[in-house]
């Protein structure tokens, strides 16, 4: 069926096919699992006639059934193959949607193999992946009970003197036991180390009166959570505390303005407001939030210059900041799904919590 949608949207817009190498927008549209091809070109090959057929190296010929695939071998060149199947599905030239990701050798080699204009494969799948249908409502919800069961476990823990890559590496295998792996590389910054948005975790080790930012996803059925939580080991520095309170603020403001309709630049207003209002404007670096699904960053973001109108089914972070050099930083992030107004995928504790 989703294929079926993706035919429909290419001959609305006038493209004659889609080449579509492994990935997100791959198992979206096929179901096909194919995660890491390497170096072996793999492509299905999509017509506006609404026909279609994969390039895949021999290595899968006992895992993709009941799909229609033309198989290469090591000692043949994959090229000659691909040059066949666009012949048999009509595509000899033409205007063709190309898979953003695609490696770049072997888009190098598809230039070669006729007169064609290439444009970008997420203009259009964009458009079908950002509403999620309730199963992948559902599946998203089982990754956020993950991603709030792990909060759970992390506040039991003795954190003192552990090591920020410590600490990571046991979220990472706390998250893995309990779904199909995880979204990203846990995020742990502790102290002066808050203050990066992105950090690294390093073998700073957690101290007390540290603030510690956690940011972290589980990974279920392809389905993509992405949390933020900022703790205190002990009592912290009263300046943090005031933070903690501006981006809790700012967190729950820009959630109350979701809704079917509201543009996610009204969003990220909302949580910006907050923040300038307190005299924080200039440390809330980054916006306030992006899409969430089969990919932890995806369409729509809640961007101040977003003029996207939200829809019923759009899933997306709410994550505002604040971060002070030299001193740290604080970040609340929680899953939202538009449902007329917003829905909290996540639900572990925001208040600010001092072990």
């Amino acid at each position: 069926m989703r294929l079926e949608d993706f035919v429909r949207i290419i001959r609305e817009r006038n493209f004659d096919g889609a080449l579509i190498s492994p990935g997100t927008n791959l198992y979206y549209l096929t179901g096909l699992s194919i995660h890491e091809a390497g170096e072996r070109l793999t492509v299905l090959v999509v017509s506006a006639d609404g026909d279609y057929r994969l390039l895949a190296p021999s290595l899968y010929e006992n895992t993709i059934m009941n799909f229609p695939v033309t198989f290469w071998r090591d000692w043949e060149n994959p090229y000659d193959k691909l040059a066949w199947i666009l012949a048999e599905l009509h595509l000899s030239s033409g205007r063709l949607l190309m898979e953003d990701t695609m490696r770049a050798d072997w888009l190098m080699n598809v230039m070669r193999l006729g007169p064609f204009e290439f444009y970008p494969l997420s203009s259009l799948v964009r458009e079908l992946r950002m509403r999620k249908d309730k199963h992948e409502i559902e599946m998203m919800g089982h990754a956020a009970k993950v991603a709030d069961r792990v909060f759970e476990e992390i506040l039991s823990w003795d954190l003192l003197g552990m090591r920020e890559r410590e600490l990571a590496l046991k979220v990472e295998l706390a998250l893995r036991e309990l779904s199909d792996g995880i979204s990203f590389p846990p995020i742990v910054a502790s102290g002066e180390n808050a203050a990066n948005p992105h950090h690294e975790p390093g073998n700073r080790r957690l101290r007390k009166g540290d603030i510690v930012i956690l940011d972290y996803g589980a990974r279920w059925k392809g389905y993509c959570s992405d949390i933020t939580r900022t703790i205190a080991l002990g009592k912290p520095d009263g300046r943090l505390v005031e933070i903690y309170g501006v981006v809790r603020e700012a967190q729950e403001n820009a959630f109350r303005a979701v809704g079917k309709g509201i543009k996610a630049g009204e969003v990220d207003r909302a949580a910006r407001e907050t923040t300038e209002k307190a005299g924080y404007g200039m440390y809330f670096i980054h916006r306030t939030g992006h899409g969430l699904g089969l990919d932890v960053h995806e369409e729509p973001y809640i961007a101040q210059n977003s003029g996207t109108v939200l829809e019923n089914g759009m899933t997306f972070t709410i994550e505002p900041g604040i971060y002070i050099p030299g001193i740290g930083g604080v970040r609340i992030e929680d899953d939202v799904v538009v449902e007329g107004k917003g829905r909290r995928l996540t639900k572990a504790e925001r208040e600010l919590i001092q072990l």
